[in-house]
């Protein structure tokens, strides 16, 4: 079970090459809660379709924020697929953010996204539709299982690197090239 020693809050979870599930298959998630009642995370590598412009136009916001038109919505999982969140890095909207860590923070605030939708607020960001989770004990189990490799997150991969690119460079963290790693997985 997970303590507060023992939390993987504030890592990454990388999917292994042998993991196929079409939803996870090549995967980074960035872990925003873990204990012993579960885990919750976001995909960070998996652009959906959804531009950021198109979802401030959905929701009704009106935007002069020029870059939206250029910053995928992502999708972050399975569960809840039309609740947007907000991850990013400034503390300025603490009244609607929760504290990740000392510099990454979740909104679910569309005080937060009004703000984007005008060009300020935090320098960085990523907005997904959805989230993962995990019951009690399921993803220490699928950590034994060989399906995920854990590492603590950094801010750079997290709001900087994308698709496969992320994939690689969170298990360059760990000192490994993940392409080098087999499909196959056993035990020894």
């Amino acid at each position: 079970m997970a303590d507060i020693e023992n939390s993987l809050k504030n890592n990454f979870l990388i999917a292994m090459p042998a993991l196929n599930d079409p939803l996870f298959h090549q995967s980074v998630i960035y872990l925003c809660e873990h204990s012993d009642q579960g885990a919750l995370g976001f995909i960070i590598n998996r652009p959906s379709k959804i531009m950021l412009d198109e979802l401030f136009d959905h929701i009704e916001i009106p935007h002069h924020n020029t870059n939206a038109n250029k910053i995928p919505v992502l999708f972050g999982g399975p569960v809840a697929k039309n609740q947007g969140m907000v991850l990013h890095d400034s503390p300025d909207d603490l009244e609607n953010s929760i504290a990740i860590s000392d510099n990454i923070f979740l909104s679910s605030s569309t005080d937060l996204l009004r703000t984007i939708a005008n060009q300020a607020g935090p320098n960085n960001i990523l907005v997904t539709l959805g989230y993962a989770s995990w019951t009690a004990g399921q993803l220490e189990q699928e950590i034994l299982n060989n399906d995920w490799l854990t590492v603590t997150a950094t801010s750079d991969i997290l709001f900087h690197s994308e698709g496969q690119d992320a994939w690689q460079q969170a298990a360059s963290l760990l000192g490994i090239d993940i392409l080098l790693i087999s499909d196959d997985s056993g035990r020894a």
